[in-house]
Formats: C-alpha cells, sequence, structure tokens
C-alpha cells in the first residue's frame, strides 16, 4: 500500500494522507515524534573530564586459594582486560565501615588463585562509592548501590568507571613536615 503525504499549502500545518480511499490528517506536531531529530554531537572541555567506562565487576560464586591454603569466596574485578579478585568477607567489612581491603590479583591454573595486592579499595567518605586504586593502573570507582545489590545476590555485575586523573592530582606539592614512603611493587 503506498502512502502518499502531500502538503495542502505551505501555510497550514495540516497534512492529509491517502491509503487506499481513507483519508488521515496529521499535524506537523505528530509527524515530529516519529522523525527523528538527526543529533550532532558537541564537544568541549568538559568531555575530557568525564569518567569513562574501564570494566565491571562479577559474582560469580568461585573460591581461590591464597598463599596460606586457605579457600575465600571472591569476587571478580575486570578492569582494563586485567583481573583482580576482591575477598567477598573482607568487602561486607568495608561495605559497613570504613576499612581498607585489598585488590589482589586472580590468576587460574586448574583453580583459582589470589596472588599479589595490586591495589586498595574503601568506600568513598560521602558513602555512595567505592573507590578503587590500583597501584600503577589509575583510580577506578563503583556505585555502593549496585555493589551491594551484587554482594547480596540482587544482581550479578556491577560497572566499574575510571576517575579522570587532574593535573593537581598528578603533581602534589608536600605539605609542611610530611613524609614520603617508596614501594617497590
Amino acid at each position: 500500500m503506498p502512502v502518499w503525504i502531500t502538503p495542502v499549502s505551505f501555510s497550514e500545518t495540516v497534512y492529509p494522507a491517502r491509503i487506499t480511499g481513507m483519508t488521515f490528517t496529521f499535524t506537523l506536531h505528530t509527524l515530529s515524534r516519529y522523525i527523528l531529530p538527526v543529533l550532532t554531537p558537541v564537544y568541549d572541555r568538559r568531555w575530557s573530564c568525564m569518567m569513562e567506562k574501564a570494566g565491571y565487576l562479577q559474582r560469580t560464586g568461585c573460591h581461590a586459594l591464597d598463599s596460606d591454603g586457605h579457600s575465600h569466596e571472591v569476587l571478580e574485578l575486570h578492569i582494563r582486560g586485567a583481573r583482580y579478585a576482591v575477598r567477598r568477607s573482607d568487602l561486607a567489612k568495608a561495605v559497613s565501615g570504613r576499612t581498607l581491603i585489598q585488590v589482589e590479583e586472580l590468576t587460574r591454573n586448574w583453580e583459582y588463585y589470589l596472588g599479589v595486592t595490586s591495589g586498595l579499595a574503601q568506600v568513598s567518605v560521602s558513602g555512595k562509592a567505592l573507590n578503587i586504586d590500583l597501584f600503577g593502573a589509575g583510580s577506578f570507582t563503583l556505585s555502593l548501590n549496585t555493589l551491594r545489590a551484587v554482594l547480596y545476590g540482587k544482581e550479578r555485575m556491577a560497572v566499574i568507571v575510571r576517575i579522570p586523573e587532574s593535573p593537581a592530582q598528578k603533581l602534589r606539592p608536600l605539605a609542611q613536615g610530611q613524609q614520603t614512603i617508596g614501594a617497590v611493587v
């Protein structure tokens, strides 16, 4: 069935359409909902400062062995192609309080094994996010609401985003009497 939409006049806002003898009228307002506007991206300085998706946290229910041979239930962190793990018991403590937890490398050789500590994680000052600092890889964050949903079985995954570094964070001057501590990773 061909559809013809012919304008009656350019000054009017009513367009008749004839479909096999039936007449329908459309106003420009009605047609504008069906015709999608062309989206043009707008870029400015703020786009470079926005957070970008860097990975995800996943609850798989797997257990990993630590260096002492003890089994721990872990949640997997996949950040920029690397695999990390957080112990579920430590994560539950961190969500309820303000403690630091270790982010460890996760390797698989017939079983899952926890490797060296690759970073630290803690709840943010506002209490709305879990901030993850990976040594040499940057800072990441995820929402505490989605983390709780994953922890307590409502969801299986949560999105992790990268926190952009500002120039002030890169070159932070030392305060009077502050000492630096070097670490070899």
